[in-house]
């Protein structure tokens, strides 16, 4: 079976993460804020695989792999990996790129030197048939 040539096509956004989306002690983010980064990602790969901005059907696996923080700038990345008829399911990942530094200062930073892989999922997003 020969594969769609949409497979492998990738879409990346960075985001900071505010303070006011701090959840929990440690300026700790819900894991939630991280899937709805993940649907943006999954739209702007829809729309431009099909013109459409799809709808999520589900995950089939999620895991949380680091702490993400209030004061991160976070990469989060999804990757075509099957295109169905209607189907499409990804890839996803958030990386931590950049990490409030608090104990250096009210508003110290910095860059990660490597970035830190905070979340992984696969997911499925269904689009609209063509023409419909």
């Amino acid at each position: 079976m020969m594969s769609d040539p949409r497979e492998g096509l990738t879409v990346t956004h960075r985001r900071y993460i505010p303070y006011s989306h701090a959840h929990y002690a440690g300026d700790l983010v819900d894991g939630a804020y991280v899937l709805g980064l993940f649907g943006d990602v999954a739209t702007e790969l829809c729309i431009r695989t099909d013109g459409d901005e799809g709808l999520f059907a589900s995950y089939s696996d999620v895991q949380f792999r680091a702490p993400v923080r209030a004061g991160d700038v976070l990469e989060t990345t999804a990757v075509l990996t099957r295109a169905g008829t209607r189907s499409r399911v990804m890839e996803f990942e958030a990386r931590v790129v950049c990490r409030g530094r608090p104990d250096k200062g009210e508003s110290a930073a910095e860059v990660l030197p490597e970035p830190v892989v905070a979340v992984t999922a696969s997911g499925t997003v269904v689009v609209s048939a063509p023409g419909g």
